[in-house]
C-alpha cells in the first residue's frame, strides 16, 4: 500500500511536463491502479483459497514489480496509466487478510487485523510525507524503482519469513455469485459500501487537485509539499482524536459519523471557493484530513459488526472492491473535471460527492446499518 499510495503526492505535478498531457489522462493515471484493483479483488480472493495464499501474493508482488519497471520507463501519460494499471492488477490484499487469518489464533485475530489497519494508515501519511522527498532527490522515476525494490523485499519476506500456510484438506468451496449479489444489495450494509467509495472518490480527487494548487496558486516548490502535509496531518490528528473521544463518550455515533462526511465536503467547498491563500488551504486541509482518518477508520469497523460472521469475508472483499472503485473514478471524473472547471471545479464535485453521502448516510436505514457500531 505504501507503494500504490507513493505516486499520489506528485504524479500531477510530473505528468504534466509529459508530451500527451491532458487532465482527462492525468485523472487516469492517478486512478488506473484502483480500476484493476476493483475488478481483481474478489477474484484473487477465490483463487487464494483454491491455489493457496502465497502462491497467488507472489504474484500480485510479481504484477506490481512489472508495474514498476513500466513505471519506471515510461516517457508519456498513456504508460503512466498502463503502468499504474499493471500496479493494481497485484491485487493481493484478500488474499493477504485471508493469510493473516489462516497464521492467527481466533482470540488474537481481531489485534492481528487492527495492526495490519494501522500500518495501512501510516503508510498512507509516510507516503504524504516521503513522497516530495523522494521526487527531489530521486524523481518519479526513482519512486518507481523504489516501488520495485519494495516488490522484491515483500517477496523475500514471503518465501523466507512467513511461516507455512496450514495444510489444508480439500478446496474450499467458492461463495455463489448470487450470494454476493444478495451480499452486495443488503441494506444494512450498502451505505458502508457506498460510504468507501465516496471516501475514496473524493482523496483521489483531492490529490488531482492539491499539489498543483500548491504549486501554482501558492508558489510552494514541490519539494517542500512534505512540510505542508506533515504538519495540517499533524493538526489533523486532534480533531480525528476528538471525534473518536466524542463517538465512545456520547453513544451518538451515527450523528457524529454524517457530521464527519459533512465536514469533509465543507472542506472540499473551502477549497473550491478559495484556493489562493496559504491559510485558508491549511485550515482547509486540516479540517479534510481530520474527518478522512476518521471515517477511514469507522467504516471497516461499522462493517465488520454489520456483517455477520460467516459472511464477514466476503463482504470485506466487496467494500474493497468499492473502495478501489471509488478511487478510479475520483482520478478518472476528476480529470474531467480538471480539463472543464479547473482546480476548483474538481474540490466542488467532491463536495458534491461528500453531500450526496451525507445525505445517504443520515437516510440509509441507521437502523440497520449502525445497530451493531462499538460505542
Amino acid at each position: 500500500m505504501l507503494g500504490l499510495f507513493l505516486l499520489l503526492p506528485v504524479l500531477a505535478l510530473h505528468a504534466r511536463e509529459l508530451p500527451d498531457y491532458s487532465p482527462e489522462l492525468l485523472g487516469l493515471a492517478m486512478g488506473a491502479y484502483g480500476l484493476t484493483q476493483a475488478l481483481l479483488q474478489i477474484p484473487f480472493g477465490r483463487w487464494s483459497d483454491r491455489y493457496g495464499r502465497k502462491p497467488v501474493i507472489a504474484v500480485g508482488l510479481a504484477l506490481f514489480a512489472a508495474g514498476s519497471i513500466m513505471g519506471a520507463l515510461a516517457q508519456s501519460v498513456a504508460a503512466l496509466a498502463v503502468a499504474r494499471a499493471v500496479q493494481g492488477a497485484g491485487a493481493m490484499s484478500a488474499a493477504v487478510t485471508a493469510l493473516l487469518a489462516d497464521l492467527t489464533r481466533p482470540e488474537v485475530r481481531t489485534r492481528a487485523m487492527a495492526v495490519v489497519g494501522i500500518s495501512i494508515g501510516l503508510s498512507f501519511v509516510v507516503a504524504l510525507v516521503l513522497a516530495p522527498v523522494l521526487d527531489a532527490a530521486i524523481g518519479m522515476d526513482g519512486i518507481f524503482l523504489v516501488m520495485l525494490a519494495m516488490a522484491v523485499a515483500g517477496f523475500l519476506l514471503l518465501r523466507y519469513a512467513v511461516p507455512p500456510e496450514p495444510e489444508r484438506t480439500g478446496g474450499r468451496e467458492a461463495r455463489p455469485l448470487a450470494a454476493l449479489a444478495a451480499l452486495v444489495a443488503r441494506p444494512s450494509l450498502r451505505p458502508l459500501y457506498a460510504g468507501v467509495f465516496a471516501l475514496h472518490f473524493i482523496m483521489t480527487a483531492t490529490f488531482l487537485s492539491v499539489p498543483q494548487a500548491l504549486v501554482t496558486d501558492l508558489g510552494i516548490e514541490s519539494a517542500d509539499h512534505w512540510q505542508v502535509y506533515l504538519g495540517v496531518f499533524a493538526v489533523s490528528l486532534v480533531g480525528t482524536v476528538l471525534l473518536v473521544v466524542a463517538t465512545e463518550r456520547s453513544g451518538r455515533g451515527h450523528v457524529l459519523f454524517v457530521a464527519s462526511v459533512l465536514l469533509a465536503g465543507a472542506a472540499q467547498a473551502l477549497l473550491g471557493h478559495d484556493h489562493a491563500h496559504l491559510w485558508q488551504v491549511l485550515a482547509a486541509l486540516a479540517l479534510f484530513f481530520a474527518a478522512f482518518n476518521y471515517l477511514e477508520a469507522r467504516l471497516p469497523a461499522l462493517l465488520t459488526h454489520a456483517a455477520p460472521g460467516t459472511e464477514r469475508g466476503a463482504a470485506l472483499g466487496i467494500f474493497a472492491t468499492a473502495q478501489f472503485l471509488g478511487a478510479f473514478l475520483g482520478g478518472a471524473l476528476g480529470g474531467v473535471l480538471l480539463g472543464r472547471y479547473g482546480i476548483s471545479g474538481v474540490f466542488w464535485g467532491s463536495a458534491a460527492v461528500a453531500a450526496g453521502w451525507a445525505v445517504l448516510a443520515g437516510l440509509g436505514a441507521p437502523a440497520d446499518a449502525y445497530r451493531h457500531e462499538p460505542a
